[in-house]
């Protein structure tokens, strides 16, 4: 039996069925993008990921993993994050967050939801220079009620 990859309009993703292995998507030109390997996926190729700029709103930003899981925000205000849509429990959701200081320095801050965990418990301070960048991971298995997060750089900017 052949594998067939069919949307599933529960999640907006799809759902692999068959023998478990095969193709799962082609170009045009019949090259093979990824195959399915027993449980695994397989791509063929870099993976290419959305990435979007996120902006706040009265003091409040949300981070919606529904819509990538690549994320920028250039400062505006002082702001609180919101972290929403992880995947279920057993499964795991990471994304990134570039965060820009905005050009006059104003030295902007940041309130992290109250499930993220820091290493040493203590959120980091952001770089509070004009156009300053600071670079964010973040991880979950438990569908969010514990967000990991790991400062991937600072000041780069």
């Amino acid at each position: 039996m052949a594998t067939t990859l069919n949307a599933d309009t529960s999640t907006g993703g799809f759902i692999a069925t068959g023998d478990a292995s095969g193709d799962l998507g082609l170009q045009a030109d019949g090259t093979t993008l990824a195959t399915l390997s027993g449980s695994k996926v397989l791509f063929e190729a870099g993976i290419g990921e959305e990435y979007v700029a996120v902006t706040s709103s009265s003091n409040a930003t949300t981070v919606d993993l529904d819509a990538a899981t690549n994320f920028s925000h250039t400062l505006t205000e002082n702001t609180t994050f919101t972290f929403s849509n992880p995947v279920a429990s057993g499964r795991a959701s990471s994304f990134t967050l570039k965060i820009v200081q905005d050009a006059s320095a104003s030295g902007f801050t940041v309130t992290w939801p109250g499930a993220t965990d820091w290493p040493g418990g203590t959120a980091p301070t952001l770089t509070a220079t004009a156009n300053a960048v600071d670079q964010f991971v973040f991880y979950t298995h438990d569908a969010g009620t514990t967000w990991y997060g790991f400062v991937a750089g600072q000041d780069m900017g």
